[in-house]
């Protein structure tokens, strides 16, 4: 049997990605800015994910959510309330935490 590629060369393949025109322009006008073209950008991308073994960006919302916000609130509030317990050792957090 002969083989076209010598041990441990690799094949290319083609893949295809949808994106709008905006994100393509905005991405190509980048990456040439850095000296890459779109091909090795995304080379790039996924042998780091292979890497890593994940995606190597944080994934998820930039902003809190609802209830995130609320409780952040409810933190300032109590902060600058002069009624709100202070508590300065571990003690007394324990202590507060068995009167509940």
């Amino acid at each position: 049997m002969s083989h076209k590629y010598k041990k441990g060369a690799t094949v290319s393949t083609t893949i295809s990605v949808r994106t709008d025109e905006e994100t393509k322009r905005q991405a190509e006008e980048l990456f040439n800015e850095l000296g890459l073209n779109m091909s090795t950008a995304i080379n790039m991308f996924m042998k780091q994910a292979l890497r890593e073994k994940r995606i190597p960006f944080t994934v998820g919302r930039p902003y809190p959510n609802a209830t995130t916000i609320a409780a952040i609130e409810e933190g300032r509030r109590l902060a600058q309330d002069p009624g709100t317990p202070r508590i300065t050792s571990i003690e007394e957090f324990k202590a507060l935490i068995d009167e509940l």
